[in-house]
């Protein structure tokens, strides 16, 4: 058993923190495809940025995601549990934002 695999109770295994982060990444490209999609403007900046610079909106999108879990590879692999946990936090109130901005959205259409 590795460090990154020790159950520590009342503390989420870091692996696991990793498997959720990853998720929650997927989750946040498919809420910025039915952005993309919707005319909805990207908020994030530095997204946005990738968005205009790239020929395909789509692949700038993954590229960006696929930086996104190399970041959280270099958390994981550097036992950063606190960090992960928080940016865990970050991206699942982010996707219920995006996902109340795209209902509310479908209301005013």
């Amino acid at each position: 058993m590795t460090d990154n695999e020790l159950v520590v109770p009342g503390r989420t295994p870091l692996n696991q923190l990793l498997w959720q982060f990853s998720y929650l990444q997927f989750l946040d490209f498919l809420t910025t495809v039915a952005f993309l999609l919707h005319g909805v403007r990207e908020g994030n900046p530095l997204v946005r940025l990738a968005l205009s610079w790239g020929a395909n909106p789509l692949a700038s999108l993954l590229a960006v995601k696929l930086l996104a879990i190399m970041l959280g590879l270099y958390c994981w692999r550097r036992g950063r549990r606190q960090l992960l946990l928080r940016i865990n936090i970050l991206f699942a109130l982010l996707i219920a934002w995006n996902l109340v901005a795209l209902i509310l959205r479908g209301v005013h259409a």
